[in-house]
């Protein structure tokens, strides 16, 4: 696991953890579409906690094993089951209520854990396969044997 980001936020750092978390999940390889598509669903995930969760959260950023993820908490009342339940798009004639909506459909996955003392969103995305966020691009050449009775058959890749 290699941690990213991980920063306390309010209203007022809403815009500069945005562009943060753009520029870590560019940094890992998220481009195009699937990039703007991740840091929506965080930055709804920040909004959700500053609107509804009394103004503050945590957000913690990392990839491992090929994805990029992020972790926003809070201390606020929790979601109704029926809002993280439901699946359907809100009606164009609401004003909100879309948050939880985009965060399911922008990301890979996305796990609401919600309560009395606060919620936590788990949002990932896979990486490009082609990016290798530790820097080691290279393929090895392995040999593998077929057994200890068989010495001259040989597999290389």
């Amino acid at each position: 696991m290699r941690i990213l980001l991980t920063q306390s936020f309010i209203l007022e750092d809403i815009t500069k953890l945005r562009r943060a978390v753009a520029e870590q999940a560019e940094n890992c390889g998220l481009s195009g579409a699937r990039l703007a598509d991740f840091v929506l669903a965080v930055h709804e995930c920040v909004v959700n906690a500053v609107e509804h969760a009394g103004g503050c959260g945590h957000l913690r950023l990392w990839t491992v094993n090929g994805v990029i993820a992020s972790e926003t908490t809070d201390h606020g009342p929790g979601i109704p089951e029926a809002v993280v339940e439901d699946l359907h798009r809100p009606s164009d004639l609401t004003s909100g209520g879309r948050g939880i909506f985009l965060i399911r459909r922008l990301c890979d996955t996305a796990e609401f854990r919600t309560g009395p003392v606060g919620t936590t969103v788990r949002c990932t995305m896979r990486l490009p396969r082609s990016c290798d966020p530790t820097g080691n691009g290279t393929m090895r050449r392995i040999r593998v044997s077929v057994g200890k009775r068989s010495p001259g058959r040989r597999f290389t890749a």
